[in-house]
């Protein structure tokens, strides 16, 4: 019974690091999130500008993530993790000494590389370490990492913006960076077998039981593009204040609800976090599109956070979930690489949308995004449970 109890735990040393180096990584890239577009502007961008800067990042990261997750099975680990947390830590800390659009355009591809192998290694190296009966709760402890590094980032990183120059807060960023490479050469990693099969020539570039949950990622984190690339300057052009409270509140809820939904995912299934989840970013989307004042600011915040918390860990777990552990670096890859691309897709699609049709009109079309995530995982429902009657006839 003592040793069942062992092998239960979730809070382990190995663990304990994982989630150390993903909060200073995220708190790295969280700083510069609502600031790069502020670095654009200060450059002489305009809004298609700054879409395509906050986009090309996750697509450079979506392009590399399959080679990430073959590398996590063939070269393992920790070469993949420390290697893409050296490339993050050299193109932050770049950023400081550009001078045109165009090379922080082609710094950003490189940063995409790195977060893009940084991160897949590190959902791949969480997911080894938690059991599996508590996968879900285990995910949702190991996403808090990166949900507390939100709460304190993104509003970090516009207060030092407008006390500091854009040189040392990109330094000290980097920084931050540094840390999560120390942290993650204490790791103990674990040895995984690649087990290639025999006579398989065709390039592996995605995991196929991970599909259906990154499908419905792509759309919810499609939203997140807008949030991330144009909601400071959205609040700006209203003379709404308080952008620095909206990130601190969205990441509060999200700590709220890792709490528990990791739980309920484990108990009840996805589909008891994934409606309800959907339904309060939707109204949040509703909200945005509204914004009259900074309390409707803070209310989107506080159900985009709370839908987003239920949301996310679950698809995460379920993409990994009845796969061999042999392919959980490609399914890992698989799911961040939608999540990348709907939030890549997101800052240029809506670039140009708010160039054309204004602010406000990227949250209604984010409204039927969530919309198509939604009917979308009906139909899967649907179509497994027709699946089932014909194995069951």
């Amino acid at each position: 019974m003592e040793k069942q109890l062992q092998k239960e735990r979730i809070w382990t040393k190995d663990f304990i690091l994982i989630c150390l180096a993903n909060f200073f990584i995220f708190l790295g890239f969280q700083m510069t999130l609502p600031t790069i577009p502020l670095f654009v502007e200060d450059l002489g961008g305009n809004d298609q500008l700054i879409g395509f800067v906050v986009g090309i990042f996750t697509f450079s990261a979506l392009l590399l993530r399959p080679y990430a997750g073959k590398a996590l099975e063939t070269k393992g680990r920790r070469f993949v993790y420390i290697f893409g947390l050296a490339i993050f830590v050299v193109s932050v800390g770049s950023f400081g000494f550009l001078t045109s659009i165009v090379l922080l355009f082609m710094m950003r591809v490189v940063q995409g590389g790195g977060w893009g192998f940084s991160t897949t290694a590190s959902g791949t190296i969480a997911s080894d370490l938690i059991p599996v009966s508590r996968r879900g709760e285990g995910m949702g402890f190991y996403g808090l990492s990166g949900n507390l590094a939100l709460a304190f980032g993104p509003s970090l990183g516009l207060i030092l913006t407008g006390m500091i120059p854009f040189k040392p807060f990109f330094l000290l960023c980097a920084g931050l960076g540094l840390a999560a490479l120390i942290l993650s050469s204490r790791i103990t990693y674990k040895q995984v077998d690649p087990k290639p099969v025999q006579g398989k020539t065709k390039l592996d570039l995605y995991e196929k039981g991970a599909l259906k949950p990154s499908a419905l990622m792509f759309f919810i984190t499609f939203t997140f593009g807008g949030i991330a690339a144009f909601l400071p300057l959205y609040t700006a052009e209203k003379h709404i204040s308080g952008i620095q409270l909206y990130f601190l509140f969205y990441a509060l809820a999200l700590m709220i609800t890792r709490t528990f939904a990791g739980q309920l995912y484990d108990r009840k299934g996805l589909r008891a976090v994934f409606i309800p989840g959907t339904l309060l970013i939707l109204a949040a989307m509703v909200l945005l599109a509204w914004l009259p004042n900074s309390l409707i600011l803070y209310l989107a915040a506080i159900l985009y956070g709370l839908g987003f918390g239920m949301v996310q860990p679950a698809l995460q777990a379920w993409s990994i979930e009845k796969v061999p552990v042999n392919r959980r670096g490609m399914a890992t890859a698989t799911f961040y690489s939608f999540f990348d691309l709907g939030i890549g897709l997101g800052a240029m699609i809506f670039g140009q949308i708010s160039h054309l049709l204004g602010y406000s009109s990227i949250y209604r079309t984010s409204a039927v995004s969530i919309a198509v995530s939604m009917l979308l995982y009906f139909y899967f429902l649907h179509r497994d449970r027709l699946r089932s009657q014909r194995m069951g006839n």
